[in-house]
């Protein structure tokens, strides 16, 4: 069986989908592309068992046939190829491949493309259609406040929320939140899964380059995005994600309008001389002057800026970890923010201020539990 296919559109998708390739594989034969050939295209797919992603590109091909190919190898080679045709000669009965270029011959041991795992089914699935940048926008938002803990899988995923009027992606580690609604997009019936971290980074990688709907279709144990010539399949996270409408405060008093980018580097200069181990920064709203300060006793450092805001309330004296500040503030793009704040023990929240016509139809919202001050 031979096929011939561009080195450089091969190489493309091969790292579009590469990235789901696991380094510790249960089994052997996920260390490979699996390749279907058909006339005149070729779909390679990569799993590591809970998500699989295939791609399809045109070929030259005479001949059907499925072959799996160690995928480091075969990325390390085509990597080295200027753009030029790649001839490739499989034989079935042994499993080998010889790829031939410009300039010259390599052979390689492929495997039995019947060792790959069977690619998962949406069976009676529901569907949603959204836009690439609605969705890059959504998980640029979301998916750095997403936990790790492993005793609690399902703060380490994304929940998507979807009804008749919206659709909402919320995801937190218990120390931060975020809530991203769209009113410009929703679906005929209200449902609610947990997407895993994994193949929403990959999507987001992806998705940057595409033009066209993304179409997510779903039921209870799985879902697949599908755009451009790319399929996406994974797993969801089984299990009820917690009532974060509930640790919302409803009633935030305190209310402080500032430039996020001034905001971002005042604390990104004063959270240099925190505590290494608290990471914690102090607000001290008095007025239309907001002081942000840290220090390390261990180390006799300290910072102190001040900044001019706009602020409606009581004076107030708040501490939060610089880390989890700076995470929210560069993954909004309004250029003010309204910071809503109550007690110095209670959340706040941070929102886009609502001058921001940029986004209609959009909804972002952040909320950072405070940490103990030190005086």
């Amino acid at each position: 069986m031979k096929f011939i296919v561009s080195s450089t559109s091969l190489l493309k998708q091969l790292q579009a989908i590469n990235g789901v390739l696991s380094s510790n594989n249960t089994l052997p034969i996920l260390d490979n592309f699996l390749f279907e050939i058909g006339k005149n295209y070729l779909i390679i797919s990569a799993s590591d068992l809970e998500t699989t992603i295939s791609a399809k590109i045109t070929i030259e091909a005479k001949e059907d046939g499925n072959i799996a190919i160690p995928a480091r190898l075969l990325l390390d080679t085509l990597k080295t190829f200027p753009e030029q045709p790649l001839t490739f000669d499989v034989n079935l009965k042994t499993n080998s491949i010889e790829i031939s270029s410009d300039f010259g011959k390599y052979k390689l041991a492929g495997h039995n493309a019947d060792e790959f795992p069977k690619l998962p089914t949406i069976e009676s699935p529901a569907s949603i259609v959204l836009k690439p940048e609605v969705l890059v926008d959504a998980l640029t938002s979301t998916l750095f406040a997403t936990g790790n803990d492993e005793l609690r899988p399902v703060m380490s995923g994304v929940l998507c929320e979807i009804s008749p009027d919206d659709v909402t992606f919320v995801a937190t580690d218990a120390h931060k939140l975020v809530k991203y609604r769209r009113t410009d997009s929703s679906a005929d019936e209200l449902t609610s899964f947990i997407l895993p971290k994994k193949p929403l980074n990959l999507l987001k990688s992806i998705l940057g380059n595409i033009e066209g709907d993304v179409k997510i279709e779903y039921n209870k144990s799985n879902a697949l995005f599908s755009f451009g010539h790319v399929n996406l399949i994974c797993r969801l996270i089984d299990g009820n994600y917690p009532n974060y409408s509930a640790v919302i405060p409803d009633k935030n008093p305190n209310k402080l309008v500032i430039d996020r980018a001034t905001l971002l580097g005042s604390i990104k200069r004063v959270s240099i001389f925190s505590n290494k181990t608290t990471h914690q920064v102090k607000l001290n709203i008095k007025g239309s002057e907001l002081s942000i300060s840290a220090e390390d006793l261990d180390y006799s450092n300290e910072a102190n800026e001040r900044l001019t805001c706009e602020y409606k309330g009581e004076d107030l004296k708040i501490g939060f970890n610089a880390r989890f500040l700076i995470e929210m503030l560069s993954n909004m793009d309004s250029e003010a923010i309204v910071i809503e704040l109550s007690t110095p023990n209670k959340a706040g929240i941070i929102l886009p201020h609502n001058e921001d016509k940029d986004n209609k139809g959009k909804e972002v919202l952040m909320l950072i539990m405070p940490v103990m001050l030190n005086t």
